[in-house]
């Protein structure tokens, strides 16, 4: 789920689900994500761009292991494991009043950090035959090479955009 792509007005349905009739155009009942994901995982990207009304609902499900749809009465039960990603510095949005400290602690569990692509760039050339490989595949053309000067070029760039941005190149 990308956090940072759904309008707040529409994020508790995504995640959590409604009801029929709970808002206009509820015209059905509509399972959330953490519902559709019982069982298994679901992954927020970007839930540093997550409003603190939102942050709250999901820290409820987190230590209740039940939401309630939007609009609706009852609880359902879930059973999901959580993953974020974020490209802010939480500790800063904390401080900053934007990120909740106790749904930071619930989600901090087993934190990974992948620097930048700036600070590893012997991956860049990994990533971009990757890249090519796959482009290759998509618009049903043959794989091909990088010249020799060409990948010296990408390796010594500083990748402000990151990973996002090598893919675009």
């Amino acid at each position: 789920v990308n956090c940072a792509a759904i309008p707040e007005d529409l994020i508790e349905s995504e995640l959590f689900g409604h009801v029929r009739g709970a808002f206009t155009g509820a015209v059905a009942d509509r399972r959330g994500k953490f519902e559709l994901a019982d069982g298994g995982t679901i992954f927020l990207d970007e839930i540093g761009d997550m409003s603190l009304k939102t942050q709250a609902k999901v820290l409820r499900v987190l230590q209740e292991q039940t939401l309630e749809p939007v609009g609706g009465t009852s609880s359902i039960r879930v059973d999901t494991r959580v993953l974020v990603a974020t490209n802010k510095d939480l500790q800063i949005e904390i401080r900053g009043g934007r990120f909740r400290e106790d749904l930071y602690f619930r989600l901090n569990v087993i934190p990974i950090y992948v620097p930048p692509l700036r600070d590893r760039q012997e991956d860049v050339p990994l990533l971009a035959e990757h890249f090519m490989a796959e482009f290759a595949r998509e618009y049903g053309r043959r794989i091909k090479s990088f010249d020799p000067g060409a990948m010296v070029v990408l390796r010594e760039y500083s990748w402000p955009g990151n990973v996002r941005e090598l893919r675009n190149v």
